[in-house]
């Protein structure tokens, strides 16, 4: 009997097609490799191209039908020109994670080679752990619903609840049990009272899952430490804005944005895609680094938890390494020549 997951494909904008569909060449690669799985994939168009054609960066009815599928991959969306009337760039890719409740952002951080890290004394594979995010509150909860500015203040709320603190936490705790055990939750519980809410619910929780170790940090000092002993870390967890600023400095730890996947996961849904934005200055130039999208369709086949596309995920992650291994195996965001379809080439073989 064979299984067909049916994929949601959202290319967007700048360099999202392109690494797209780099992307898809590696899991269509993966589908060969397969036994009893293949992968219907459906485009939509949305971001900023949409809105410019038709008005709406992400159409209702689109949304919908993302709703159908088991999984979506996405390029990146927005364009720095394109904005609101209020001044805020378009981010579709936010709603999508708010109105498909897509609470837990997973970012994994790994060092594929050594000569890719600013921190000279790591080795492939010596930096290797994972950033939850809490999606769906926190500082960027009131980005719809926050006071309107005037001549004199703009306004923010920073929003906690225990639901969310609940399930973000939890999902760390049971990726630990599957990693090595740690997990250390980033805040800044000796200044704000969400966050010291925030902290209390962590020890609560953690006490479910008494065979994991824990730390508090607070996230200045996490900033330091992930730069002096990065791999120290298993599982880190934190709040919306913490974590968007996190894990952008750990991409750096590992060779950039071009080589850090994302997932952003719900209970029912799930969108995977690149940590990077669309790259407006190279697109279409053929340069990008299509890594982190390719790493990104690993996560999508690990959530899709299935025995062959774990397996499958597995495939990606060790042709990743293969390739990497080689010097001259680079995109020029790393230093080296490869162009955006080479790269993706390169994987697709190695697979």
């Amino acid at each position: 009997m064979t299984t067909t997951f049916s994929i949601a494909v959202l290319a967007g904008d700048g360099i999202g097609p392109e690494v797209i569909a780099e992307g898809v060449k590696v899991l269509r690669a993966v589908e060969c490799r397969l036994d009893g799985v293949n992968f219907e994939l459906m485009e939509y168009s949305v971001g900023a191209g949409e809105f410019l054609r038709n008005g709406d960066p992400l159409p209702s009815h689109t949304l919908q039908r993302c709703r159908e599928h088991h999984a979506i991959l996405l390029g990146a969306m927005g364009l720095p020109d394109v904005r609101w009337p209020n001044g805020l760039e378009m981010t579709p890719q936010l709603d999508l994670r708010e109105q498909l409740d897509l609470f837990c952002g997973l970012r994994p951080i790994r060092l594929f080679h050594a000569g890719d890290t600013p921190c000279k004394t790591y080795g492939a594979g010596e930096i290797d752990f994972v950033i939850f995010r809490e999606n769906c509150e926190g500082l960027f909860s009131g980005r719809l619903a926050g006071k309107p500015a005037n001549d004199h203040e703009a306004t923010d709320t920073l929003r906690i609840t225990r639901k969310g603190s609940e399930r973000i936490f939890r999902a760390a705790f049971r990726e630990a049990k599957r990693r090595r055990g740690l997990v250390t939750l980033v805040d800044k519980a000796n200044v704000l009272p969400s966050m010291a809410f925030f902290r209390r619910i962590f020890d609560e929780i953690s006490r479910e899952f008494p065979e994991v170790k824990t730390e508090k940090i607070y996230v200045d000092a996490a900033a330091l430490y992930l730069v002096k002993r990065p791999d120290t870390f298993d599982v880190l967890v934190t709040e919306n804005m913490f974590g968007d600023i996190l894990s952008d400095l750990a991409a750096g730890l590992v060779g950039g944005m071009g080589m850090a996947p994302s997932g952003d996961i719900g209970d029912r849904h799930a969108v995977f895609q690149p940590s990077h934005g669309t790259a407006p200055d190279i697109a279409g130039r053929g340069i990008a680094n299509p890594i982190a999208t390719i790493l990104s369709v690993a996560l999508m086949l690990d959530w899709l938890n299935h025995a062959e596309t774990r397996r499958g995920a597995e495939l990606i992650r060790h042709a990743v390494a293969s390739v990497r291994e080689k010097p001259e195996n680079r995109t020029p965001d790393l230093g080296g020549k490869l162009s955006t379809n080479e790269m993706g080439d390169l994987i697709a073989q190695e697979i």
